[in-house]
């Protein structure tokens, strides 16, 4: 049976659990005009999963309508009831770029406890590329939830400031070797300009015990 606008509706308004996850699924399948509104349905539903399934596809669906979208992430940022859905939402305005929710995600990270929303948007701030970020993404530097921390390094990295350098020099000497690789990773993105600080860290990583670390170093000192 061949999979349509149609028979995507028909599941999505089935009683059974199993049946509007499939249909959520099933929208990878339809032409994206038709997907992306068949995911305004399927983002209302009751259940979270059907809920964080429908979001999860907004980035790569949204852009068939972006003000449509920006309503339907910043609603469901802030007033879903489930973490894993507002988490989502983050993650998909920032693949869309939506900077407009730049004050939503703001103040959002400020107010949650959830470390997976913060998370989301750390990340989400990094892929937005808006230099509003700054000061939120130095303040996740100090966050006490590694994952948050090695994102925002990461985060700095794609923003894309020199005035990040400094205040990532120093976790270079991390006992972590993930967040030694990620700041690798932010300075090769921030020594476009050869900034003496930058060099010289992406130096002393490049002889890193870690070879991801120092592969990724090295590239940088090759550029």
């Amino acid at each position: 049976m061949s999979i349509t606008p149609e028979s995507v509706q028909e599941l999505l308004a089935s009683e059974d659990l199993g049946d509007r996850l499939r249909a959520v699924n099933q929208i990878r399948t339809l032409e994206p005009a038709a997907g992306f509104e068949l995911l305004q349905t399927a983002i209302q539903d009751h259940h979270a999963r059907v809920r964080y399934a429908a979001i999860s596809q907004m980035d790569t669906l949204g852009g068939q309508n972006p003000q449509l979208s920006l309503e339907i992430l910043r609603d469901r940022l802030l007033n879903d009831k489930e973490p894993d859905v507002q988490a989502a939402a983050a993650d998909c305005l920032g693949a869309l770029k939506l900077t407009a929710a730049f004050e939503d995600l703001y103040q959002l990270y400020h107010s949650t406890s959830e470390w997976l929303i913060q998370f989301s948007i750390i990340a989400a701030l990094g892929e937005m590329g808006d230099p509003r970020a700054f000061e939120l993404l130095q303040q996740a530097l100090n966050s006490d939830n590694e994952l948050v921390q090695t994102t925002a390094i990461r985060a700095l990295g794609e923003l894309g400031n020199p005035a990040a350098i400094p205040l990532l020099v120093p976790y270079a000497n991390n006992s972590d070797w993930q967040v030694r690789y990620s700041v690798a990773c932010a300075l090769n993105l921030l020594n476009q300009q050869g900034d003496d600080a930058a060099k010289s860290t992406l130096a002393t990583l490049a002889e890193d015990e870690i070879a991801a670390v120092a592969e990724e170093a090295q590239r940088g000192l090759n550029v």
